[in-house]
């Protein structure tokens, strides 16, 4: 959906959200003096708005961000009511994340469930934070290393989610061991596309005869890396984007943070192109009281790689499918695919296989 087409739809329904959310913040009128869509989500719609309250608790003028689906899904992506679930529940735990406020499961108003979150200062752009100058919110070296080990906090903390819960009980349980079953589900996502992808059968048969045995069960946000979190020159504002969150092996979101795919072409420095892993797992071990086997989380960077392809090549394919005319879609699916092929047989090349 372009955004003209997009800022039409919310034209058209403006007063009914402006009804919604005067409702749920308790106030006599709501009135939106702003409403412009927010760049960088190739999976949701982020809108942030700027809404007047005439009383009640949120009296004033607030900034606010709606998030609702695209037009055109992953298959992989959570409903925004069960992303609203979650963000409630990391909240609770003590995790760094927007305020989520109200919920609103009624299809008629917007077309499609959305939820309001309080917005989050500062930028998620990963290739400034990972800057060494005035344009990054994290200039300095010393600040990069302090922003890496709080991420290290962060995510000890997710990982302190565990089951059963009944608010999470949308989350289906994987497999007796999380790396099979990654590799069954991705092996399942490349048989649904068109085209072979062999450089990805490779990488997903190494994975398969090196899966590590299973490690304990927790939840995983499963895109915890630069560019989905928010910083000001203050430091950390908020981590964002849970729409894939599920029960997994811990490292696996190492695994994923540290992917060299997600250091934005700061290679040298593996913690999310920020600092060395050293700090960023000191923050964890420190946290968690686990501590993280580096072999282990090779592993998972491997996998790491094979996930991101997919999901590339599954974004490519719903501009393919003729369900969003995007062209940071087709990019994505036509370049990023490349790059990640070339990752994953750098990592896997015979001197690492061990067939026994």
């Amino acid at each position: 959906m372009t955004v003209a087409l997009a800022e039409a739809r919310l034209a058209e329904t403006k007063g009914s959200l402006e009804t919604f959310l005067a409702q749920a913040a308790s106030a006599g009128h709501a009135e939106i003096l702003e409403a412009r869509p927010l760049t960088g989500g190739a999976i949701q719609e982020n809108w942030q708005l700027e809404v007047d309250f005439s009383d009640g608790p949120e009296q004033g003028r607030r900034e606010l961000v709606l998030r609702t689906d695209s037009p055109s899904a992953v298959a992989v992506s959570l409903s925004r009511a069960e992303e609203f679930a979650l963000l409630c529940a990391a909240r609770d735990a003590g995790v760094t994340v927007p305020e989520p406020l109200w919920l609103c499961a009624d299809e008629a108003l917007l077309g499609q469930p959305f939820y309001v979150m309080r917005k989050a200062g500062g930028t998620a752009a990963g290739h400034l934070i990972v800057k060494d100058d005035s344009r990054s919110p994290v200039p300095s070296p010393a600040d990069k290393e302090a922003l890496a080990e709080r991420l290290g906090v962060e995510l000890a903390r997710i990982h302190s989610i565990t089951p059963p819960r009944e608010d999470l009980g949308f989350l289906e349980r994987p497999e007796p061991n999380a790396a099979r079953g990654a590799v069954a589900k991705y092996r399942a996502y490349l048989d649904a596309l068109a085209a072979p992808q062999p450089a990805l059968e490779w990488g997903l048969r190494w994975c398969e005869l090196q899966a590590p045995p299973p490690g304990e069960l927790v939840l995983v946000h499963q895109d915890f890396r630069t560019g989905n979190y928010m910083v000001d020159g203050q430091g950390l504002t908020g981590i964002l984007d849970w729409e894939f969150c599920a029960w997994g092996d811990p490292l696996s979101d190492i695994g994923w943070f540290c992917a060299k795919c997600w250091r934005f072409g700061r290679d040298e420095r593996q913690a999310g192109g920020l600092a060395a892993r050293k700090a960023f797992y000191r923050g964890y071990e420190a946290t968690s009281g686990r501590t993280i086997d580096p072999q282990a989380v090779a592993y998972w960077e491997v996998m790491a790689h094979i996930r991101w392809a997919v999901i590339a090549l599954q974004q490519g394919a719903r501009f393919l499918s003729g369900g969003e005319a995007s062209l940071e879609l087709a990019l994505t699916g036509r370049i990023r695919p490349v790059e990640l092929e070339q990752e994953i047989l750098a990592q896997t090349t015979p001197g690492r296989w061990n067939a026994g």
